[in-house]
């Protein structure tokens, strides 16, 4: 599998394992079977049970592609909205373990989300085969095996399996006496967090304390805390372990 290292904003670099042209096939084929059961579902419902064709003698063509919308409209939008609820994940990448990430090591959000569900209109119109095509050449050329959706969104996806997990990276360790004090530390995410470990514990091991003082100016500015300690360090060392307490008891 090919390597995918993502260059955060705080110049940490993480490794990640790409997903692979076959695994994200597969996962794609989980979701086309999902959606090509639910449209059996609604025809056998609607269309032979209920027998609704009926209906549509003497309603004009409007109304009838309407009401198909609206049958069908699930379908359409069934991956954007699963990966903007699963934090970048369908059903089908949660089966084969895979999930989409931003380029810049940042968790994606409904934007790049909704640019590759775009794309992917496009890509999986069998009317424009060429983007089919392209698409499918660039999965299997390019280095961090991205699609267009993905190129146009800046993200990947990546593997987790046989990977150290977000949560795993973040831990810290707190016995059941531990009070934390920075209850806002759960604006953050688990990404964050690992990014905040990760940048804290390289720029202490090069004693740059600019760049410790950077982050936690950051960590202030995104979830409103104020340092009480007045020591950074300190202060990054409780953001973590508070951060730690909070999800480990929601």
């Amino acid at each position: 599998m090919n390597q995918l290292t993502i260059n955060t904003t705080q110049n940490v670099n993480i490794n990640f394992t790409a997903a692979s042209v076959g695994q994200r096939m597969l996962a794609s084929l989980i979701d086309y079977l999902i959606k090509f059961a639910y449209c059996f579902l609604i025809w056998y419902v609607f269309f032979y049970w209920l027998n609704i064709g009926k209906k549509f003698d003497g309603m004009d063509q409007w109304s009838i592609m309407s009401i198909c919308l609206i049958l069908f409209f699930p379908v359409l939008i069934y991956s954007l909205v699963q990966e903007s609820l699963w934090e970048g994940q369908t059903v089908g990448k949660k089966i084969l373990q895979m999930k989409v990430v931003k380029l810049d090591g940042y968790q994606a959000g409904f934007g790049d989300y909704l640019m590759r569900w775009l794309f992917r209109i496009i890509e999986n119109n069998p009317v424009l085969l060429i983007f089919v095509l392209i698409g499918i050449v660039s999965i299997a050329t390019t280095k961090k095996i991205q699609r267009l959706g993905d190129m146009a969104a800046g993200t990947a996806v990546i593997s987790l399996k046989n990977t150290v997990t977000i949560s795993s990276t973040i831990l810290e360790n707190i016995d059941n006496r531990y009070i934390p004090i920075y209850s806002a530390v759960i604006k953050l995410s688990d990404n964050d967090m690992r990014i905040i470990k990760e940048s804290y514990q390289k720029a202490k091991t090069k004693q740059d304390y600019e760049t410790i003082d950077k982050l936690c100016l950051k960590i202030e500015k995104v979830t409103g805390i104020k340092n009480q300690s007045g020591n950074t360090n300190d202060f990054i060392k409780t953001v973590l372990k508070d951060y730690n307490y909070y999800t480990q008891n929601m």
